[in-house]
């Protein structure tokens, strides 16, 4: 199986403890640090990881909307316990809009075939839809689309 929770998603499957089910002590999504709702177009970087999704988009910078009032990863243990598959940009408020552990925007089980994010990559598909796209680019899609069709060429290679 393969999975995407975004946002929402991101925090059922946080609650229901399907990521780290092996964890004695699960993650939690807690409310933003500014005890209010965010949305802000901000960065994301990917970090090296073994996602289905998004291993080879590791080492970019790209931009993303966020929208969300209860973003804030809880991770209780040390950082090298979980797959972090990105991070913000920046580590300070605002261009961090929730006060996550260790920075943590987007995340993946061990597997990495489930993978969990507050940021909204769906909303960042197209060049129109960034706050600010590269001056001289001419992409029809933004490089988050990447990252579906990685998933759909690993679902299509499993028939």
């Amino acid at each position: 199986t393969l999975s995407l929770g975004v946002c929402n998603g991101c925090q059922l499957f946080v609650e229901l403890g399907l990521i780290y089910p092996e964890h004695a002590e699960h993650p939690k999504m807690l409310h933003n640090d500014s005890n209010k709702h965010e949305c802000v177009f901000t960065t994301m970087e990917v970090l090296a990881n073994n996602t289905v999704m998004f291993s080879s988009l590791s080492g970019s910078k790209l931009g993303v909307w966020v929208s969300h009032g209860e973003g804030k990863f809880y991770l209780p243990k040390e950082e090298a316990a979980y797959n972090i598959v990105c991070k913000y940009g920046y580590e300070a408020y605002p261009a961090s809009p929730n006060g996550s552990h260790y920075n943590t925007a987007m995340m993946s089980d061990k597997t990495g075939r489930h993978v969990v994010t507050m940021p909204h990559i769906e909303r960042s598909i197209f060049p129109w839809q960034w706050a600010h796209y590269p001056t001289g680019k001419k992409d029809e899609v933004s490089p988050w689309v990447e990252a579906f069709v990685n998933a759909k060429n690993w679902i299509e290679n499993r028939k």
